[in-house]
């Protein structure tokens, strides 16, 4: 489904064209896409501007989904990407993002403008095992956002099996808790 919002170099517009848009103040960049510059930036369009990326057998993943899904104010210079197809790939090659191969589970993804996203629970688990400062500080975006979300990623962390670093994310996440 194309978005009548979101404008990608190419598609309807050429590159040209976008960028004389946004000089104009028609239209400023959201996320690898263009939209009017008087759109309200919701969790839709912010997935929707990652199709031409994502496409529909990548998701995005830890800082990436933590933007999607609203704990992020900016998307990260590099965005985060792993394989939601059952199928293997072509390892996808881009200088906006990065790819990870290991298939995510089907429940741990929800679609959003037809692009895949880990679950809130999932972001939240994936950015605790990750524990990088950014990562960190996404974390701190849903606290402020939906604090209900880090119990969620601890949970599924505690049931779920072979995970790594993942003794050291509930810490993260219980730490997290107690501190909202």
């Amino acid at each position: 489904m194309t978005s009548l919002f979101v404008y990608f170099p190419g598609e309807r517009l050429s590159s040209a064209e976008l960028s004389a848009a946004c000089l104009d103040g028609h239209l400023v960049e959201l996320g690898e896409g263009y939209v009017p510059a008087d759109t309200v930036e919701t969790s839709w369009l912010r997935a929707a501007s990652l199709r031409a990326i994502a496409g529909t057998e990548l998701a995005a993943i830890l800082t990436s989904a933590a933007w999607v899904h609203g704990a992020l104010a900016e998307p990260p210079a590099r965005h985060r990407l792993q394989r939601a197809s059952p199928q293997r790939i072509h390892e996808p090659i881009g200088r906006r993002f990065v790819y990870r191969d290991p298939q995510l589970p089907a429940g741990d993804i929800v679609r959003i403008a037809e692009v895949a996203v880990t679950t809130p629970a999932r972001t939240v688990a994936d950015l605790a095992r990750s524990a990088t400062p950014t990562d960190l500080a996404a974390l701190q975006g849903f606290v402020d956002t939906d604090p209900q979300v880090l119990a969620d990623g601890c949970e599924l962390l505690r049931t779920s099996t072979r995970m790594p670093h993942k003794r050291a994310a509930i810490e993260i996440l219980e730490d997290l808790i107690r501190t909202t």
